[in-house]
């Protein structure tokens, strides 16, 4: 028991005195209020240097995105444009033959009802010289 007692002593003495030591030594690397100025100083420009680089960054890709962009807009915007004036031409073709059968149409009506007034007008002209030839006739 009074070697447990002696062992338990000299631990505890083991780990207080480096604790002591610790508590009691003089920090001598800390800085002064001037190299606190420098370090500040030091640590703005190495942020400042990020930030750019980080910002150049951006742009370049913000271009690269924009160039893309573009040229996609560009080749959607030409097929869009080729695609409309087919289709434009396509009804223009359509449009004139319609308006050419349209024509036909109307000129073989017209042709008729011409054909039916001019007939009509003859039969009348006809009946109206045998009225007054039957009425110049002597009786």
């Amino acid at each position: 028991m009074k070697l447990d007692r002696i062992a338990l002593s000299l631990l505890a003495a083991a780990l207080l005195i480096p604790a002591a030591h610790t508590a009691f030594a003089q920090d001598t690397t800390k800085p002064t209020a001037k190299q606190d100025i420098k370090k500040a100083g030091a640590d703005t420009k190495d942020a400042t240097k990020k930030t750019g680089h980080a910002i150049a960054k951006g742009t370049k890709t913000a271009a690269k995105d924009t160039e893309k962009g573009t040229k996609v807009a560009a080749k959607d915007t030409a097929n869009g444009t080729k695609t409309a004036a087919k289709d434009t031409a396509k009804g223009a073709k359509t449009a004139a033959k319609d308006t050419a059968n349209g024509t036909k149409t109307a000129a073989k009506a017209t042709a008729r009802g011409t054909k039916k007034v001019v007939h009509s007008a003859a039969k009348g002209t006809a009946k109206t010289a045998d009225k007054v030839e039957n009425k110049t006739t002597p009786q």
